[in-house]
């Protein structure tokens, strides 16, 4: 990356002060999911996409129409469903039979924040449509493409208790999600403070009162070039490119891994990591990225992105096994 074109951040920037606000209003809207929470942020900072797995009612529409409130921003939610068209996406050519002609007519992924709920219940051809979005931020209808708004985020859910009716995500597009978050139910404390948080809206007729000030689109985009400027020691990005490499060559690091991974990470899972880390450094206020940060990141960003032996699978392996056995296998600086 060319260190020149950017500038070291300060600690003090106030689109860091900004964003810590941020972040406590979306903690104190979506109660004991703390690490769903950064995931969004991170994704957010990095310019990436998240996908977020879970069982129904842990608040994943919730979080992502907070951050909505909390960023200067449109929302739109898609539900998707088996019998799905890839315009339904998109848009479509309307005719206009006053004159003959065809105009566009924009589909719900001209927003800068969609939610893309039970995207495996989605057909193939839909899944290509919003694959081409995610990746090239752009949509093609017919002969002609669209760009989508600068600031563009897909949060997509995948219910893992149910799968009648779904379609596994291609390996693709799973490589196009920045992050993968497993979300699980709050604790005994936290699920009262829901209900009486529920019952506060209940009672002012009203979900998620918006912030005392919004993050303007441009306090983003700065925050985006001050991640870009933060201290990355060549050890660690040494240490980056061998989680990544261990995934390719398991046999050079660990028998276990050998053992267990039919395929590697791509060279987008390194980039995840590196910008993961690097949003995960500002936002804990610091000017440069620890191991720490590279290690706490990994998870989410590899998670999604192996592909286990089917006699690792048949044995109950995950690939959370792997990702620890990595971590313990390659030497941190």
């Amino acid at each position: 990356m060319d260190r020149l074109a950017v500038e070291p951040v300060s600690t003090e920037s106030n689109t860091l002060i900004t964003f810590n606000e941020l972040r406590r209003y979306l903690n104190s809207q979506i109660l004991g999911q703390e690490s769903l929470v950064e995931s969004l942020l991170v994704t957010l900072l990095a310019a990436g996409h998240l996908l977020i797995e879970g069982p129904p009612g842990l608040a994943k529409t919730r979080a992502i129409k907070a951050l909505s409130h909390g960023v200067q921003c449109d929302f739109q939610r898609i539900q998707f469903t088996p019998d799905m068209l890839p315009a339904d996406l998109t848009g479509s050519d309307i005719y206009r039979p006053e004159d003959g002609s065809f105009r566009f007519q924009r589909g719900p992924l001209f927003h800068n924040l969609i939610l893309a709920d039970e995207i495996n219940r989605a057909p193939a051809k839909v899944q290509s449509a919003l694959l081409e979005a995610m990746a090239e931020h752009q949509v093609s209808v017919g002969m002609t493409t669209y760009a989508l708004p600068r600031l563009f985020l897909v949060m997509a859910t995948q219910n893992p208790i149910e799968h009648e009716g779904t379609y596994p995500l291609p390996e693709a597009q799973l490589d196009r999600f920045m992050l993968h978050s497993v979300v699980d139910y709050p604790d005994r404390a936290n699920t009262r403070l829901i209900m009486e948080l529920a019952r506060r809206e209940a009672l002012d007729g009203r979900e998620l009162p918006p912030p005392a000030r919004p993050v303007a689109q441009e306090t983003v985009f700065a925050a985006r070039r001050e991640i870009l400027g933060l201290n990355l020691a060549a050890s660690v990005a040494d240490y980056i490119a061998a989680l990544v490499d261990a995934t390719r060559r398991p046999d050079s690091y660990s028998g276990k891994l050998a053992e267990w991974l039919r395929w590697g990470a791509s060279p987008r899972a390194a980039i995840a990591i590196e910008r993961g880390a690097r949003a995960l450094a500002w936002l804990d206020g610091r000017d440069y990225v620890s191991p720490e940060d590279v290690q706490a990141i990994a998870p989410n960003a590899l998670r999604h992105r192996l592909l286990l032996d089917y006699t690792a699978q048949a044995r109950g392996v995950t690939a959370q096994d792997c990702i620890a056995e990595l971590l313990q296998k390659v030497p941190a600086p």
